[in-house]
């Protein structure tokens, strides 16, 4: 079963361009961060827990990923 994501606030990064070719990132639901494709806000949309998302920027900090 999908998260029910209709009241997901998505925001893009502050390193996109003016363009549609970026990621998406919904941090406002409770327990669940949903990521998703700008091009396709409609389409599917991935989900992390908060640990694994912050694991996940760590490691790009850090250069790992």
């Amino acid at each position: 079963m999908s998260p029910d994501l209709s009241g997901a606030e998505f925001r893009k990064s502050s390193y996109s361009n003016s363009g549609n070719a970026c990621v998406e990132v919904a941090t406002n639901l409770p327990g669940l961060v949903a990521v998703r494709d700008s091009k396709d806000p409609s389409g599917p949309a991935l989900t992390f827990t908060p640990a694994t998302w912050n694991d996940f920027l760590t490691g790009i900090r850090a250069g790992d990923l």
